[in-house]
């Protein structure tokens, strides 16, 4: 390890910041007053290597406070940690919400993802930069999907400074400033200038056009519990599930899981019944638990409204998780744009730890569990189970090469199991319905209910619950599809089109597969003829491109060609273009049999089922 500090110094709100978290320093090495009693005293060995997954936490601290993060801020973080400030410094250009420059103290991230550029998200760019200028205090930044779908064009105000207030457009005040507003840039400025008057966030249950509707599975409670208080969860049928599984004991738990059929929904679709088991079996000690809630697909955000609408049931399904397989302490990486959830998730967490549903002896079962929440900061990669470990851990979010698996060799080198969000969630009617009942919801191979993100050219935008099985039309006619229906987007960036002739697809893993497609997460993005398709496939490119954590050259240079292709044949047509779709071939061929990762391994399905199904460029 080479510790090279600057001659640099924090300032004394970034002292502040870091020492919030840390506490304060117990050396001279570590920025304390010097003292002749500790002039030759150095934390090292084990005890600094067991501080290096506070770097995140701290970044987060000084970017929060300040707005940005100085050499001589990260610096200090780095001696508080025995970080090396070059691996530090690399871990803070890894992420897309921290800034290595000075910036203003409010930011306006300003969405121009696919279902937000489709409604508009251009004119509300150009709106903003136009009144916010530079002596506005104010910066504005656009980026990628800030899981707002429901809510396009959306927007994400952060304000720094120790008394920090946050809102979204479209909505409220929480620890950062976020608002969104549709069709009023006008909304969007006023919250960015003062994000504390940021009109009120509209509630959860407004993403779910189906509530109020207690037949619900996992969406049941939104909209109908307040999200706040355990007791009218409990009311409502909170904690059963965790009961049922103290009385089946770990094994039992796993087998019932196992029988259900329930696949991982994510968009692998691995069995949890058998992850969990091959973390539970495993020797090695201790087990970890992470639960992903870094959903950064765009057209996902069903995790999101989850979080907000119903906490509690998270808590619930991660501390049965952590019975099953033999873990203690979990982890909930929380995407960095949800102010909102990590606010009602901290809450939750707070209560059923003074309330004896997280900590020690949890129920009078001998059973000891905690949750500690991980915020991410802006980075698609870190969707990826094995980048999620290492960004915990507080390395950059590149994946890991596997075997050994997460089960073996996870979160700290330890058996891990992670799982997303809705993966949880569906354990809670696995257990209070019993495994039989549940896989008689959907089909033999996809069972029990599934959440679509639907967004773009339709009436009700938002979370619907179906079984698996209903067709893609049955979903889009919920949701109020829109006259001049020109494709639809399943899976997100990561997924493929399907034209408005194959609208009698079943939304089932197989029956996707067989249509060649695929479900993915659950995206579902309806785009009607007035949306440029060649404008669209470049901003998929685009994305692919600065989300890459450029660790392997296939995916690296793949998706800088692609999107250089893409530019070349938007600016002309023809046979001009055929050479450059034959490069597109080849491109994602190689991305997709050499990448490390599912993100270079799917960067080109879009595009390749754009050319072929819809004729994009013909």
């Amino acid at each position: 390890m080479d510790l090279r500090f600057g001659d640099s110094k924090p300032t004394d709100e970034e002292r502040a910041a870091v020492d919030a978290l840390l506490g304060p320093p117990e050396s001279s090495w570590e920025g304390a007053g010097r003292s002749d009693a500790d002039l030759r005293w150095a934390r090292g060995g084990r005890a600094a290597r067991d501080r290096r997954d506070l770097l995140l936490p701290g970044l987060h601290a000084l970017n929060d406070r300040v707005g940005w993060i100085s050499e001589g801020g990260l610096d200090y973080l780095c001696r508080r940690l025995t970080v090396p400030p070059s691996e530090a410094y690399g871990v803070a250009t890894f992420y897309s919400m921290f800034s290595v420059r000075p910036r203003p103290a409010t930011v306006l991230h300003v969405c121009t993802d696919l279902a937000c550029a489709a409604a508009g998200a251009p004119r509300l760019c150009e709106a903003a930069e136009a009144r916010l200028g530079p002596e506005s205090g104010v910066t504005v930044e656009r980026g990628p999907c800030l899981g707002l779908c429901e809510r396009a064009p959306a927007a994400l105000v952060v304000r720094a400074g120790e008394d920090a207030a946050g809102a979204t457009a479209g909505g409220g005040v929480t620890r950062a400033a976020a608002v969104s507003a549709p069709t009023a840039p006008d909304a969007v400025v006023r919250a960015a200038l003062a994000p504390e008057n940021a009109p009120e966030e509209p509630p959860a249950a407004l993403a779910v056009p189906q509530a109020p509707d207690p037949g619900l599975l996992l969406l049941g409670r939104v909209g109908t519990v307040d999200p706040a208080d355990l007791d009218d969860y409990r009311a409502h049928g909170g904690y059963t599930a965790l009961r049922r599984a103290f009385a089946l004991g770990p094994a039992g738990v796993i087998r019932e899981v196992t029988d259900s059929g329930l696949l991982g929904r994510g968009g692998a679709a691995f069995p949890t019944g058998r992850k969990w088991q091959a973390t539970a079996s495993q020797p090695d000690h201790p087990h970890h638990l992470v639960c992903n809630a870094d959903e950064s697909e765009p057209g996902t955000f069903k995790d999101r409204v989850l979080m907000e609408g119903d906490p509690y049931a998270l808590v619930e399904a991660m501390t049965i998780a952590a019975y099953a397989t033999g873990a203690r302490h979990g982890y909930l990486y929380l995407r960095g744009e949800y102010p909102r959830a990590l606010v009602r998730m901290e809450h939750a967490i707070a209560q059923a730890r003074a309330r004896g549903l997280l900590g020690d002896d949890i129920l009078g079962q001998g059973f000891s569990f905690d949750i500690e929440i991980r915020r991410g900061a802006g980075a698609y990669i870190c969707g990826e189970e094995t980048a999620l470990f290492n960004s915990i851990e507080g390395f950059r979010g590149e994946p890991r090469s596997k075997p050994p698996f997460p089960v073996e060799k996870g979160l700290f080198g330890k058996p891990t199991v992670a799982n997303n969000v809705e993966t949880l969630v569906n354990v809670l009617p696995v257990l209070t319905l019993g495994a039989q009942a549940y896989a008689a919801i959907g089909t033999g191979a996809s069972t029990g209910p599934k959440l679509f993100c639907v967004s773009g050219s339709v009436d009700r935008p938002g979370i619907y619950e179906l079984p698996f099985g209903a067709t893609l039309g049955e979903l889009l006619t919920l949701a109020g599809v829109r006259d001049g229906l020109r494709a639809v987007l399943l899976g997100g960036a990561a997924g493929g089109f399907v034209r408005p002739d194959e609208l009698d697809i079943p939304l089932t893993f197989e029956g996707t597969r067989e249509a060649g497609t695929t479900l993915g997460s659950g995206v579902v993005m309806a785009f009607d003829d007035t949306v440029p398709l060649p404008r669209l496939l470049l901003r998929i490119a685009e994305f692919f491109r600065d989300e890459s954590c450029g660790q392997c050259v296939p995916c690296r240079v793949g998706t800088v060609r692609q999107e250089e292709a893409l530019h070349r044949i938007a600016e002309r047509t023809g046979a001009d273009a055929a050479a450059d779709i034959t490069l597109l071939r080849e491109v994602g061929r190689a991305m997709r049999d050499a990448s490390i990762c599912g993100l270079g391994q799917t960067a080109w399905n879009a595009v390749e089922s754009a050319i072929d199904r819809l004729g994009a460029y013909e």
